[in-house]
């Protein structure tokens, strides 16, 4: 196949539009950092904390609905074993938002923090904050990869351009415009992102439902055809395994920085509450077009489209249905328009990854911990390397991954199982304390360990009820996620109410309190009464970090 030229000439036009927008974006965020009495990082890394309720619904939908998501529903509603009800992204995140716009979003916004990692650094300390710190970092690395290979993978089928040029070129884009404005540059490039993924996406269906190599989808639903029921099956032993796979995403996105980035920068904390709700409702709408790609391939006899036989699933190409889909199903200028869809959801993305990673790195690791007495302006700097090395680790772990479905599942599990419970637990329960949090991390992070992830090739040491053996490999029947969470939840919980006992009843001399539990308690109780008692333009007063 020859190099789709009109494609390509489409995509360097977007890209165009996008670097546009984000340069524009950039001359405000100087005019701001010019005007703003605060710190010059607080512009980069929050847009001054004045989003506005209408940017802050489309970066904060474009922010999730990227390659991994628009390519892996696509993937799940056509992969034979799995199907739409396993496909239930747009669900589980609408679930999140919801969850984040009740519970998360205004106490987060009126404290005032930068990052969500600021609740945990002052209760816990300089140490333990930055063990928790590192699971969100792979967190944001493995999204930014998801979102590239995605892109690539897309590009490489209708395009035919080399996977390195589209993953390289994309990401360096975003590197550029990220590193110019910081989130105002990144806001303002998702809303035109995310009016193309929208547009795109719909404008592809029709075609995709009216082509003459495909039955209809409603027949094939429940009814096997060319494969399985695209409808997928829940099976009685797979019933704690689909829960687990909800909560972790439903659950686990709330303790993504990607999302705290957005409500914090909102203009109060009202408008963070809402963007998350408004979001949540358009995210479930652009949910749909993917599955439907994924539907129609499986009502496809491919042995009638210059595919040709066997079907994708056979090869082992089903993580590239949806460009195979657009490419082989629709008008070569349709797949265009599909491309200009994955490519605006790739970019909202990695943007998205790229300053949530910096965001944590810079505040909580090295203006925290290692350069206390840094100025704003070397902050600044290491914002700007933080970004260009976040971008190159990325893009390079895509050269070593070909599901976008796994590199998604990967990020969600870290964050579902180590940091959720910490921040939870920090936010939401007094009692938290540094012996706590130690303990729930060694706790968590060694139960996952043992209960192994067959995705990554880490086996089952521990085996819980059901734990069978398929194909001659160990596969985990119970919600082995869920049960971690929970786990490291109640270790955090058990023992900071034991060592607070300890030493408040003196069964431990006060001398042994590394964590200064009992200074670190009093701290945070004159902490809130400040905060009860003055203004939301009351800054919060850090707690005593302990080294």
């Amino acid at each position: 196949m020859a190099l789709n030229v009109p494609g390509v000439v489409a995509v360097v036009l977007f890209y165009l539009l996008v670097l546009g927008t984000g340069l524009w974006a950039a001359r405000k965020a100087r005019r701001t950092e010019r005007k703003s009495a605060g710190e010059r990082t607080e512009v980069v890394l929050l847009g001054d904390r004045n989003i506005s309720l209408l940017v802050g619904v489309f970066t904060m939908t474009a922010t999730w609905v990227g390659g991994g998501f628009i390519l892996g529903i696509a993937e799940a509603v056509y992969h034979p074993r799995l199907g739409l009800v396993w496909a239930l992204m747009p669900l589980q995140y609408a679930v999140s938002f919801v969850i984040g716009g009740l519970f998360f979003a205004k106490p987060m916004r009126e404290r005032k923090y930068v990052t969500m990692m600021d609740p945990i650094q002052l209760k816990y300390g300089r140490l333990l904050s930055t063990a928790l710190v590192l699971p969100c970092l792979l967190t944001d690395v493995l999204w930014v990869s998801c979102t590239l290979l995605g892109l690539g993978a897309t590009m490489t089928v209708i395009l035919d351009l080399p996977f390195g040029y589209s993953v390289w070129i994309s990401a360096a884009v975003a590197i550029v415009y990220t590193l110019l404005g910081g989130l105002y540059s990144v806001a303002y490039t998702d809303v035109i992102q995310l009016i193309l993924i929208f547009i795109s996406l719909w404008l592809c269906v029709p075609f995709l439902l009216t082509n003459t190599t495909s039955v209809s989808i409603a027949q094939t639903a429940f009814n096997r055809t060319f494969q399985e029921p695209w409808v997928g099956a829940l099976e009685l032993g797979d019933v704690w395994k689909w829960l687990d796979d909800f909560l972790m995403l439903a659950l686990g996105s709330l303790s993504f920085q990607s999302f705290h980035q957005r409500t914090l920068s909102s203009s109060s904390s009202r408008t963070a509450q809402l963007t998350c709700y408004a979001a949540a409702l358009l995210i479930s709408i652009l949910g749909i077009p993917p599955a439907l790609v994924g539907a129609v391939a499986a009502s496809t006899d491919w042995n009638l489209t210059g595919y040709g036989s066997p079907p994708p699933h056979v090869r082992g190409e089903h993580a590239l249905v949806l460009p195979l889909t657009l490419q082989y199903l629709t008008p070569s200028y349709i797949s265009i328009i599909g491309i200009g869809a994955v490519a605006a959801a790739v970019m909202s993305s990695t943007d998205s990854g790229l300053l949530s990673a910096t965001s944590m790195f810079s505040k909580n690791i090295y203006k925290n911990i290692l350069r206390t007495e840094a100025s704003d302006w070397e902050v600044q700097l290491v914002i700007r390397v933080t970004v260009v090395a976040v971008g190159l680790i990325s893009t390079s772990i895509t050269l070593f991954y070909d599901s976008t479905l796994v590199l998604w599942l990967l990020g969600a599990d870290v964050s579902y199982t180590l940091v959720f419970p910490h921040l939870v637990t920090v936010l939401f329960f007094p009692v938290t304390n540094g012996y706590g949090a130690a303990a729930g991390y060694a706790a968590g992070l060694t139960l996952r360990v043992l209960l192994g992830e067959n995705a990554v090739g880490l086996p089952v040491t521990l085996r819980l009820p059901g734990c069978t053996l398929v194909d001659g490999v160990l596969v985990q029947k119970a919600p082995v996620r869920t049960v971690t969470m929970l786990c490291t939840s109640l270790a955090i919980l058990l023992f900071s109410w034991l060592a607070q006992c300890a030493f408040d009843r003196g069964a431990l001399p006060e001398r042994w309190d590394v964590f200064k539990v009992r200074q670190g308690g009093a701290a945070a109780a004159a902490t809130e009464r400040r905060e009860g008692a003055g203004s939301e333009a009351v800054e919060l007063q850090p707690l005593p970090l302990a080294d």
